[in-house]
This record gives C-alpha cells, structure tokens and sequence, in this order.
C-alpha cells in the first residue's frame, strides 16, 4: 500500500469499565487493545499513523509510538468530531487514502484492513465501509442495501425497528479517499437524536456528490468485537485466548488440556512443545521445539531454547539454553541467561545473572548479579551477598567450582576454576583456583553446658 496513513479513535474514558485508566489500555491477552490496533497497522505496511485522544490521557500518550501523530478531543461530539480534531493531520496527508480505526476493537488484523483496501481501491471509492454480520447486532449501526447495493448507514437510535432486524452492522473501520474525508468533514452536522457528529455521515454526503462508496464484507464477525463493560473485556478476553490456542495448535503445539492455559498473541512456540494447564506466557516469549511448559508456569518475554523443561516456576526477561531443567517453584529474575543443560532447581531465584553449561543450582539458593562457569556445582542454601546497602556487586565463579552448602560469597569476589568452599564458609576475598576455602570459626564442644544451664528437659 502506498500513499496511505490512518488515525485511529482512543479518547474514551474508562467510567463503564470503572476504571481510572483510559478504556483502550484495557487488556486482551496482557496487551492493551489500543496495541492491538496499533500493531494491526504497522502490519499491514501502514507507518503515518495519527492517535485521537482526550485532553487527559497521558497514560495513553504512553503506549503510542513517537513516530505517531497526536490529535486532541477536548469534547466529546460523537465520531465525526473526533476525526475533525485530526485535521491537521489529514492536511499534510491529502494525496492518497486514509484508514479510520478505533482503539477498542483489537481484532481488526492485517488480512482485513489489506482486503478491504483492496476493495476500495478498486471501486475508486470515496469511502468503503467495513462491515460484518452478527447474530445480536444490538449496540451498533446497521447497513442499508437497495436492490442488494449498499445504500447508507442508520445509527441504532435513529432506526426503525424494521431497520434493527437488520444483521449486517457498521464495524467503523473505514477507508476514505483523504481529500474527499476533508471536504465531508465540512459537511457533517449535529442534527440527529444525539446531537453528535457522525462519520457515518459520509456515505450519504459521498452519494450526495456523485461519489462512489463500497462494502468490504468481512467473513469475521470477531472483527468488530469491543468492549464497553469488564463482561464485555472478558468476552473479549476469551474469544482471543481460543484463537490464540487454536492456532499454536495448528502449527504443532501439544496443549492437551487449555484449563489455565493463556498465551500472549505476539508470542512464538516451536512444534511438540506441550503446555500444560495452569501456564501463563506473557509478550513476545519465544519458545523452541520439543519443550514442556507447565504446569502452573509464568513466562514473561522470555528466551527459551529447546528441549527445555519447566515446572511451576515464574520468568521473567530471561534466557534459557537448550535442555535447561527449571523448578519446581523457582524464579528467574530480569536479565537472567541460562546456558544449554544448567538445572536450576526448588525455591532458587536467580537474577541479572549469566550461568554457565550444566551448572546445578538445585535447591535454596539465591544467585545474583553473578557470571557462573560451567560445571558449577551449588549446594543447598548458598546465597550471592550482592547488595551493601549502597551499591550492587558481581560474584565471579569459575567452571567446575564446587560450592557447598551454606555458603555465603560477598560480593565483590572472584571464585576460581575448581575451587571449594567449605560448607557453612563466609568468602569474603577471592579464591585461587583449585583451593578450598574455610571460612567459619571451628566447632568447639562444652561438655554438659546444657544440664549445667537448665537448657535441657528430659522428655517425660
């Protein structure tokens, strides 16, 4: 597509979703369906991009790109007022077509907004409305057809009720010819049941001058699915997980039971991975082959490789090398890198760390802003004292160390190629390789201390 650009409508309110934040950051699958439509755009090839939004909506402004225009609805005046505010845009924009888009249909996609300008394109139309047909149209506005043609457009306030039964409904997806959108802009009046601008106006403004208008017919009623209430967000919610798992299905995905199972729209998951019920993927995870998710699992954009197992455990900005084994009950922190084979195992957390090939962390162990050689061995309840009250330290840990149970490193200190700690051991100052380090004062034995201080009570 060339010489396009589109605005998209996002400066409702949140007061039917009883919300403090504006209405289009309300989310589908953990992603805002202003992103939703946004993404749809940039998809589809179209990159000058024009934002409505209120006048107190800086909590939307923080999800547009910069590379968008802003426009501002001080009022709110129906549809065609909303455009009107983007005047300016359309000026700079006039030679060539425009996409209008709300912010709260997040399943407009590609494919549609490609197949619809297609038709207008080929109608030489003014504008082409998007339509869909729905079995309760209740809420939108519905298509007039004379002799089968497309005729206009009424507003359920203003039709009749004979109107009403109609089933094809307005999606207010439309594309304009931009100079023409600018001359209707002039045209469009208040003079209706709501005493709003419509831009539904447009089609009868585009006959009225002699110009052609078109349909493009969507096969997706899904398309002009929003949300005015959270029923309404969770339908919507849930249309989308199906279709989501539907598809990953398709591509070789082994979901056996979808109980639990949400998965976010951007996210990639290679065949024969199964994900179990009660797992969570967040963003733009990406997932090899052949692994198992699951259950009760939270991956947040994550990397991870293949043949990877994880067992009720939360990631969050990590990486994950092939063959890694995960949980149950662990947590990778941002900017975590687990090499190919490394077991991190119950109740470990590890953060901003790198660790190296097949290094066990297996239990009651906490790793931070640590780099980790391979064949690293940590016993239970090892901690990386990396924090002074002031400032984060690194942890050095060479391949094949030997770190045993109990093992305090202080930060920041360096641990050499197959060293050993003592368990119970403080390190404090750096290792040399190959040596074992103690660090713990020695055990010393008070015969009878305990009769002599009455600590000890004979059980009865």
């Amino acid at each position: 597509m060339q010489d396009v650009c589109a605005i998209i409508l996002a400066a409702g309110d949140g007061k039917r979703m009883k919300s403090k934040s504006s209405k289009v950051l309300c989310e589908v699958l953990f992603k805002p369906m202003l992103k939703w439509v946004l993404d749809s755009c940039f998809a589809s090839g179209i990159e000058t991009v024009c934002t409505v939004v209120s006048d107190h909506a800086k909590d939307v402004l923080a999800i547009v790109p910069e590379n968008c225009a802003i426009a501002v609805q001080k009022e709110r005046r129906g549809t065609g007022h909303a455009v009107m505010m983007a005047r300016e845009f359309l000026e700079s924009n006039v030679d060539g077509d425009v996409l209008l888009l709300y912010g709260d249909t997040p399943f407009v996609d590609e494919e549609t907004i490609r197949a619809a300008y297609e038709v207008h394109r080929a109608g030489g139309n003014a504008v082409t409305v998007v339509t869909a047909d729905l079995e309760q149209p209740r809420g939108y506005g519905r298509i007039l057809r004379q002799d089968g043609k497309f005729s206009a457009i009424v507003e359920e306030k203003d039709a009749t009720e004979e109107q009403r039964a109609i089933r094809e409904i307005n999606s207010g997806i439309y594309w304009f010819r931009t100079a023409f959108l600018l001359e209707a802009l002039n045209r469009i009046t208040c003079d209706n049941a709501a005493g709003e601008y419509y831009i539904t106006d447009t089609v009868a403004i585009a006959k009225g001058m002699g110009q052609p208008v078109g349909v493009y017919r969507s096969p997706r009623a899904d398309v002009v699915l929003g949300a005015n209430d959270r029923k309404g967000l969770h339908q919507l919610n849930e249309t989308a997980r199906m279709r989501v798992l539907e598809k990953l299905m398709d591509l070789g995905v082994d979901i056996p039971f979808t109980d639990g199972v949400v998965i976010s729209p951007d996210a990639v998951i290679g065949a024969d991975t199964r994900i179990l019920p009660g797992t969570v993927i967040k963003g733009k995870t990406r997932i090899g082959e052949g692994c198992e998710i699951g259950p009760n699992t939270e991956l947040n954009n994550c990397r991870i490789g293949e043949g990877v197992r994880v067992h009720s455990s939360l990631l969050e900005d990590s990486t994950v090398g092939d063959g890694a084994r995960i949980g149950p009950f662990a947590h990778l922190r941002p900017g975590t890198t687990l090499q190919a084979g490394v077991k991190v195992g119950n109740f470990v957390e590890v953060k901003n760390s790198v660790v190296g090939e097949k290094t066990s962390i297996a239990h009651l162990t906490y790793i931070g802003d640590s780099d980790v050689g391979a064949g690293v061995n940590f016993g239970c309840g090892v901690v990386t004292a990396n924090y002074d009250g002031a400032k984060k330290h690194r942890t050095v840990v060479g391949d094949g160390a030997f770190i045993c149970c109990n093992t305090n490193l202080i930060a920041p200190v360096t641990l050499g190629e197959g060293c050993i700690t003592g368990a119970g051991t403080t390190v404090t100052d750096d290792v040399p390789p190959y040596a074992l380090a103690i660090g713990r004062q020695r055990q010393e034995n008070k015969e009878n201390w305990a009769k002599e201080k009455g600590k000890y009570r004979k059980k009865q």
